[in-house]
């Protein structure tokens, strides 16, 4: 072999040694945009759910900054006003407990259709109510579809997005909830009680329209074996590119499992194994609860007002860091230190309630 050709073989070599991680860093990133440019219908399917989180935020704030209105207009009593207030909540636990089982029966997507309906039927019976009958009813129809969206929502979302989506698109919802509350304290300062409550149908439509133009669960439709929808559904939301196999496989595997395993009761519960678990679970839940966030969040009008403090300018600034709390929390704080300064707000927040009842 020649001086010449080694020297041909050797940059050849070099060549070859450098155009390679080249090659393969331009393929990951061309798949990277593809994947990106593909996802295009998880984040439209997941703007369309979270406008059920809106609704949800759009039902808790609606009583708070119509209180003095409402009450001279229909002539409530403080009793009266305090039912329309509260009975948002029966609604609501109604709903979180069936849920689960319409969720299952007809969908993800027709729970959210159900959901609605009740929303729209219980804007429409505030709208024109005329006296403390219909405004209670139209309460207690909103507060249901609450409920229903409490479990639906973050469930559609976690079931379609891809793992390494799926904790933050169901951070939206959060985030929604806490927008629609606000939105309704800031812009009830300055419609009629009437106007706010057509304001809340506003989401609704957009909930309505969308579910037209998104997939259902994947997750559910593998559930029920409908297979050719279940691959469809899943190549919709991936990108028609996209190869879905092994994801489609693994969910598979995941419902067979679930399949096998016995089936639970609500007695297994109280085992004494489970015992510890369902104490701190149930605990944490009831205390948050009962930390009265709800109440304040319902009346808060009502409270700046009796601390002497503008109606209107306290319900904006409560708006205000209410919409602005969860992100932060959730981008700035780490895992431990989030709890402790949620407990802090928690604790500060009961304190000054019960400071200003005295």
């Amino acid at each position: 072999m020649t001086i010449e050709d080694d020297v041909e073989k050797c940059n050849n070599n070099v060549h070859g040694d450098v155009s390679m991680p080249l090659l393969l860093e331009q393929a990951n990133l061309t798949d990277e945009t593809s994947s990106k440019a593909s996802l295009w219908m998880v984040y439209l399917s997941t703007i369309v759910a979270v406008c059920g989180s809106f609704e949800f935020g759009s039902c808790i704030g609606f009583s708070s900054p119509t209180q003095a209105e409402i009450t001279k207009d229909l002539s409530l009593t403080l009793a009266q006003y305090s039912v329309f207030g509260s009975i948002l909540t029966f609604g609501a636990m109604v709903g979180a407990i069936t849920s689960g089982p319409i969720a299952d029966l007809i969908g993800r997507k027709g729970a959210m259709r159900t959901a609605t309906g009740f929303c729209v039927a219980g804007w429409l019976a505030i709208y024109f109510a005329k006296g403390a009958l219909s405004l209670d009813i139209g309460r207690l129809a909103t507060g249901y579809g609450m409920g229903v969206y409490s479990y639906v929502v973050p469930v559609f979302i976690a079931e379609m997005a891809p793992k390494n989506l799926r904790g933050a698109l169901t951070a939206v919802n959060q985030l929604m909830i806490c927008t629609g509350v606000s939105v309704s304290f800031i812009i009830g300062t300055i419609l009629t009680w009437r106007a706010l409550a057509l304001t809340g149908l506003i989401p609704c439509a957009i909930l309505l329209v969308g579910l037209f133009f998104i997939p259902e669960s994947p997750r559910w439709l593998a559930k029920i074996g409908h297979e050719k929808e279940f691959e469809a559904a899943l190549q919709n939301l991936r990108g028609k590119d996209a190869d879905i196999s092994k994801e489609a496989a693994e969910i598979r595997d995941y419902l067979e499992t679930l399949e096998r395993l016995p089936k639970a009761k609500m007695l297994d519960l109280f085992q004494r194994r489970y015992l510890r678990s369902v104490i701190i679970g149930v605990g944490l839940m009831v205390f948050q609860q009962f930390g009265g966030i709800n109440g304040i969040c319902f009346y808060v009008t009502n409270i700046f007002e009796s601390a002497g403090v503008s109606s209107s300018t306290g319900t904006i600034v409560y708006a205000i860091i209410q919409v602005s709390s969860p992100p932060f929390l959730d981008t700035h704080v780490k895992f431990p230190g989030k709890q402790l300064i949620k407990s802090i707000i928690y604790a500060a927040s009961d304190y000054s309630a019960l400071h200003n009842c005295d």
